[in-house]
């Protein structure tokens, strides 16, 4: 387990490590881990030990009994590279897991602005996500369907183009586009399932949405 001692860094840098932090204590909290695991779809190999997947990839999460005496913090490692894990993603990943109710999906799509708090914050998750959506992948709507493949996305039926894409086990992200005309620019859209709220917050859907889209705008192949 890796100690990260004080926080230090910008302030951005020192929200993100406070965050993990808080997260890391809210999943020792949690009295059943197997239960929980049944709850998020995760899989369960022990009382200090599971996997996750996340965007198509397992990342296996370990943490000690008591985190707050130890001054020890979980540990998520992504199971199918090297890489460092981003501190966002292991926040979301501890999100989801710590938080899901493991209700059914209810197979209807509601936006944004019908979350909790999301009529007020819908002009920055628009910024933040929708609009780099929009402008990657609007005048080329087709180029989404392939680059959403290499996250697990599959291809839906609605605008001219969509896809939806399984970010957790409970949690289906739609990405949504219209070509436009002559008349009208090209538009997009994000819909989720209307009980995501039982698996994360309407932050974290906006942390998760944005990380979503610029991992797809990575994807384009380049010339």
């Amino acid at each position: 387990m890796k100690d990260r001692g004080s926080i230090s860094g910008s302030p951005w840098e020192q929200g993100l490590e406070l965050s993990y932090k808080l997260a890391c204590e809210q999943l020792v909290k949690i009295n059943d881990i197997e239960e929980q695991c049944r709850k998020s779809g995760a899989r369960y190999l022990g009382p200090h030990e599971i996997i996750v997947k996340y965007l198509n990839q397992p990342y296996h999460i370990t943490f000690p009994k008591d985190i707050p005496s130890c001054h020890c913090e979980a540990d998520v490692v992504s199971r199918s590279n090297l890489v460092e894990v981003p501190l966002r993603d292991k926040i979301l990943i501890l999100h989801y897991f710590t938080l899901a109710k493991g209700t059914p999906a209810v197979g209807r799509l509601i936006t944004y602005k019908q979350l909790l708090g999301g009529m007020s914050y819908f002009a920055a998750f628009s910024q933040r996500a929708v609009t780099p959506l929009v402008n990657r992948f609007g005048q080329n709507p087709e180029l989404l369907i392939g680059v959403a493949a290499k996250l697990g996305g599959r291809e839906t039926n609605y605008g001219n183009v969509s896809v939806a894409i399984n970010a957790f086990d409970h949690v289906p992200i739609n990405l949504v586009l219209w070509k436009g005309d002559e008349e009208l620019a090209p538009n997009g859209n994000i819909l989720f399932d209307a009980n995501i709220s039982d698996y994360l917050s309407t932050e974290d859907i906006t942390v998760l949405s944005e990380t979503i889209i610029w991992k797809l705008v990575k994807s384009i192949p380049s010339g």
